[in-house]
C-alpha cells in the first residue's frame, strides 16, 4: 500500500494541470518579475558568470560583483589568461571561493577546445568541470533560447510543494522526479520567461521560510497548500 501511495505521489502532472500552471506562472511573472541585468543579454559567458555567482548567494550581493567582474574580465579569453590570484581577489567577498577557480577552469577549457566560446549542446556543456545539470540548462535556456529544463533550489522547492507535497525533497528518487516534472511543465514557447519565472517565484513568493500561500495563484491546485 505504501509503495502504491508513493507511486501516485510521483506521477507527472496531467496536461491540463501543466497548462494551468504555465498560464498562472507566466501571468505572475509579468506582474512581479525582477529586472536583473543578466536577463538583458544572451551572451553565454555573462549568463555563466551570473549563474555561478548566484549559487548560494543572494541577488543583492551578486549585482555589484557581476558588474565588477565583467568590467575586469569581459570575455572567457581574458579570464583564461588572468593570474589566478587576481581572479580570487576579484571574487571577494562573495565566499565559496572554489567558484572563481571553476569559472577560470571553464574559461581555459573554452579557449583551448572551443575557440573561446561556450557550446550550446547539453552534452558538451556537461563535459566542463564546474557545469552541472542546472547550469547547463540555464545556459541553454537563457543564452541560446533552447527548450531546456532547470532545477535549482528555488525551482525544486516550487515544483515539490505544488506537484508532490509529501516525502523527502532531497531524496534521490524525488529529486529525479522533480527533474522530470520540470521537463514536463516546460512550455514549447516562452521558455526563457518561464524558467526565469520559476526562479523568481521560488525566490520571492514560494520562499523557503515565508511562502505567500494566502496570495498565491497556485493555491487551488498546490498539494502543500491543500494540506
Amino acid at each position: 500500500m505504501a509503495d502504491r501511495r508513493r507511486l501516485r505521489t510521483l506521477l507527472l502532472p496531467s496536461p491540463p494541470l501543466r497548462q494551468r500552471f504555465r498560464r498562472n506562472l507566466l501571468a505572475w511573472y509579468r506582474r512581479n518579475g525582477r529586472d536583473l541585468p543578466w536577463r538583458h543579454t544572451d551572451d553565454p559567458y555573462h549568463i555563466l558568470v551570473s549563474e555561478i555567482m548566484l549559487q548560494q548567494t543572494q541577488v543583492d550581493r551578486v549585482l555589484p560583483k557581476y558588474y565588477e567582474w565583467l568590467g575586469k574580465y569581459p570575455s572567457l579569453a581574458v579570464l583564461a589568461e588572468a593570474p589566478p590570484a587576481d581572479v580570487s581577489k576579484t571574487w571577494r567577498p562573495l565566499g565559496y571561493n572554489i567558484r572563481p577557480k571553476r569559472l577560470q577552469a571553464i574559461a581555459r577549457q573554452a579557449v583551448a577546445d572551443y575557440g573561446g566560446r561556450l557550446p550550446s549542446d547539453r552534452e558538451t556543456l556537461l563535459s566542463f568541470k564546474g557545469i552541472g545539470a542546472y547550469t547547463a540548462g540555464a545556459i541553454q535556456s537563457f543564452a541560446f533560447r533552447k527548450r531546456a529544463a532547470i532545477l535549482d533550489t528555488n525551482v525544486a522547492r516550487v515544483l515539490f510543494r505544488i506537484f508532490v507535497g509529501k516525502g523527502d525533497p532531497k531524496s534521490h528518487a524525488v529529486r529525479k522526479h522533480l527533474w522530470a516534472v520540470s521537463e514536463a511543465v516546460l512550455p514549447h514557447k516562452h521558455v526563457f520567461d518561464f524558467n526565469q519565472a520559476l526562479m523568481d517565484f521560488g525566490a520571492t513568493h514560494c520562499s523557503a521560510r515565508r511562502p505567500k500561500c494566502d496570495d498565491c495563484a497556485m493555491s487551488r491546485f498546490c498539494r502543500s497548500a491543500a494540506r
